[in-house]
């Protein structure tokens, strides 16, 4: 194997967020790993590192959903296994909005509405900026905290957020997230290969 796949992690599963990653994928020359749909998932972590190792291109965007259910559900298990191991470089998660606002949250470094800005503050399901500074409200977000992932961003319902992220319309604010992940991996790999040629010049 030829260096660490890159990882996406979507904390949603259902059609619509299917139609959206695919399409937003396929835009930007990824792959999705269309056998984590499931809304609840259904595929282990270990399968899914298979899969993701099959891929032939990334990054290799990966769905993870619980339904709904309270504390750690499968989704969330198999994206601990996703996300720690080895060979797999997470570039970042995209954290889906709920209606669960007493169930489960997790920090976001930033989020994006419905019509593509950018706010400080989370969105609900609908793309619109909530009243929390920094954090969502989500149904399958908990254990993001716990994996100490470079950067997560917070948007609405994928594929849905009345209309304006449906896939028909190239998913524009799945697209802007994905964008955004790529622009902040790249940034932090250009500031380690930079100070690692500094320390080779004071050789």
């Amino acid at each position: 194997m030829q260096g660490k796949k890159r990882v996406i992690l979507v904390t949603d599963g259902d059609l619509y967020a299917l139609k959206a990653i695919e399409t937003v994928a396929k835009a930007i020359g990824g792959r999705c790993i269309s056998q984590s749909f499931g809304n609840p998932s259904e595929r282990s972590g270990n399968e899914l590192v298979k899969l993701i190792h099959q891929a032939p291109y990334d990054p290799v965007f990966v769905m993870f959903d619980d339904c709904g259910y309270k504390g750690e559900g499968k989704g969330e298990s198999a994206m601990k296994t996703v996300a720690s191991h080895p060979d797999i470089e997470v570039v970042g998660a995209i954290a889906v909005a709920s209606n669960a606002h007493s169930l489960e949250w997790s920090k976001v470094n930033i989020s994006i509405d419905r019509y593509g800005n950018l706010t400080e503050y989370g969105v609900d399901k609908s793309g619109v900026p909530d009243v929390e500074l920094g954090r969502i409200n989500g149904d399958t977000v908990s254990v993001l905290d716990e994996l100490d992932l470079p950067y997560v961003i917070g948007i609405g319902d994928i594929g849905k957020m009345a209309g304006l992220d449906d896939a028909k319309r190239g998913s524009p604010v799945t697209k802007k997230a994905v964008e955004i992940l790529l622009e902040r991996s790249e940034y932090y790999a250009g500031k380690k290969q930079g100070t690692n040629s500094q320390k080779n010049k004071g050789k």
